[in-house]
């Protein structure tokens, strides 16, 4: 294998129902900072960020919350890419009598209100859910006119999507915006393998999902759970960039919680060196995501 820099993404906190099951998942502002500190001081030169409520530990959408995280990251003088996630407020069960209504547990919310943190904040990234989809026990609902509208709220804002793909469909419609100028080149994927019910977290999917993507692409992968190094060591091998995090793993190894961001993210490391490349720095990574210093 060539020597190359690979870069490194974690995933802090997410939005699902972590916090019961480790006590080591970030949820305040401050948690989420510095564990995006540890991480980066680990090789991470991305932090992919989701907000919780610091009372309840639920998700949020609260924009203070963001701009809270963001400062201090910011502020703590360490070199790293922010990505901010745009997607909350695409959930939707429908209520049993009556299925044009939504149940209590639904999100949805419109596109300006999902990309309002990323116009205010302006990251080097956020991540756009180039997906509808069965997700677990509800819908995951982005439908192309939305994201048409939330793709140009972030250009506008001078942010780069990052295309979160769950399955082959989703990278045919990233791949016609793409065409039609809704998203801008040059694309940066995300394959996210693994997710019920999206594409399972497999070394043929994998290589079949960025077989498929627009030539010259950058991508990175992750797999959940028990996947997600496995999926790291497979990521490298087909010449992509890695995802690791509390947000999609929750254990080192086999009955072991992962203790900090930064633990995994060192497992990353590890394996990206094992494989003779390198971690790639944060400026190396602007300079791959096609970023100017100044964003």
């Amino acid at each position: 294998m060539t020597e190359r820099d690979v870069i490194v993404s974690c995933a802090i906190t997410g939005g699902g129902d972590t916090t019961s099951k480790s006590p080591h998942v970030p949820v305040t502002p401050t948690e989420i900072a510095d564990s995006a500190i540890g991480a980066a001081q680990a090789g991470a030169a991305i932090a992919h960020i989701h907000v919780r409520d610091p009372e309840t530990g639920r998700p949020s959408m609260d924009d203070a919350l963001y701009g809270e995280v963001v400062q201090r990251i910011r502020d703590s003088g360490v070199d790293l890419l922010i990505n901010l996630t745009t997607g909350a407020g695409a959930r939707f069960t429908p209520d049993p009598a009556d299925p044009m209504k939504a149940t209590a547990t639904s999100t949805m919310r419109p596109p300006t209100r999902r990309t309002s943190h990323v116009e205010a904040l302006k990251p080097d990234i956020c991540s756009l859910d180039v997906a509808t989809m069965n997700f677990g026990e509800h819908a995951f609902v982005n439908v192309p006119g939305d994201l048409r509208e939330m793709a140009g709220r972030i250009v506008d804002a001078g942010v780069k999507p990052e295309l979160e793909v769950f399955d082959l469909g989703h990278i045919r419609l990233a791949k016609k915006l793409l065409d039609d100028g809704s998203l801008p080149n040059p694309p940066f994927f995300q394959l996210c393998l693994g997710v019920p019910w999206g594409a399972p977290a497999e070394a043929r999917v994998m290589e079949l999902m960025r077989d498929m993507l627009p030539a010259g692409a950058l991508w990175s992968a992750f797999g959940i759970g028990p996947r997600q190094f496995p999926m790291v060591e497979e990521a490298v091998r087909l010449g992509g960039q890695v995802r690791v995090g509390l947000e999609d793993n929750l254990y080192l190894e086999r009955g072991v919680l992962a203790e900090s961001n930064a633990v995994l993210v060192a497992r990353a490391a590890e394996i990206v060196r094992t494989l003779g490349c390198q971690p790639a720095t944060a400026e190396k990574a602007r300079a791959m995501l096609s970023l100017s210093q100044e964003d």
